[in-house]
C-alpha cells in the first residue's frame, strides 16, 4: 500500500512557490499577447507562453476575465503612474501637461487591450482604467489652468488623450511620428490665446 508524501512546512513553501511561479507567468505571458492582439487572445496561446497547462492556468484564473482583468489593471496602473511621474518632473506646466501626453500615447500605441479597455470603461466606475486617468488629468488641468482657452475640462482632456491614442496604435507601425505630430497641433489648440468660446458639449 502506498504511503502519501507527508506535506512538511518545507514542501508546502515549496509549493506555494511553484503557484508563485506560474501565476506571475500566466500574467506576464497574458500582458504580453494582450498588448499584441487584445483581450480577445486565446487562453490556450497565453498558456502556451507562459510554460503552464490548461489546468494551471485555470486554477489560477477559473474566468478568462479575470485574468483580462488582471492585466489591464496591473498594466494601466504601471503606464498611468509612468505617465504622471513623466508630468511631475516637468516644472513648467504646460511642459508636464505635453510630457503625459507623449508618454501615454506612447503605451496606448504598444498596448492593444488598453485601448480597446477604454471603450467598455467609460462610465465604469472601478478605480482603474478612465477613472484614474480622468484624476491624473485633472490634476495636470489644474496645474495649467492658466494656460489653458477658457472652457476646456478634464472630460476634453480625456476624449483628446482617447482619441490621440486610436490614432497613435493605428500609425506606429507605418508612421510611428506621426501621433507625435497630431499631439502638437491638438495642444496648441488648447493654449490660452485662442479665446473663441467653446461649442457646448
Amino acid at each position: 500500500m502506498a504511503v502519501a508524501e507527508p506535506h512538511t512546512p518545507a514542501r508546502r513553501r515549496a509549493l506555494r512557490a511553484d503557484a508563485i511561479r506560474n501565476r506571475e507567468a500566466i500574467v506576464e505571458a497574458a500582458a504580453e499577447v494582450m498588448a499584441e492582439q487584445g483581450a480577445a487572445v486565446d487562453v490556450r496561446e497565453i498558456a502556451r507562453r507562459s510554460g503552464v497547462g490548461m489546468g494551471t492556468l485555470y486554477r489560477h484564473f477559473p474566468k478568462k476575465e479575470d485574468l483580462v482583468r488582471t492585466v489591464l489593471d496591473q498594466d494601466f496602473s504601471r503606464w498611468a503612474e509612468a505617465a504622471r511621474q513623466a508630468a511631475i518632473e516637468a516644472e513648467d506646466p504646460w511642459a508636464a501637461l505635453t510630457d503625459f501626453y507623449r508618454q501615454a500615447l506612447s503605451g496606448c500605441a504598444r498596448h492593444r487591450a488598453i485601448m480597446e479597455s477604454f471603450a467598455l470603461t467609460w462610465t465604469d466606475p472601478d478605480p482603474t482604467g478612465i477613472p484614474q486617468l480622468r484624476a491624473v488629468l485633472e490634476e495636470l488641468r489644474a496645474r495649467a489652468a492658466e494656460l489653458l482657452r477658457p472652457g476646456v475640462t478634464t472630460e476634453d482632456l480625456v476624449l483628446l488623450l482617447i482619441s490621440l491614442g486610436y490614432a497613435a496604435q493605428f500609425t506606429d507601425e507605418c508612421r510611428p511620428h506621426m501621433w507625435n505630430r497630431l499631439l502638437l497641433i491638438s495642444l496648441d489648440g488648447l493654449r490660452a490665446e485662442h479665446r473663441e468660446p467653446l461649442p457646448e458639449s
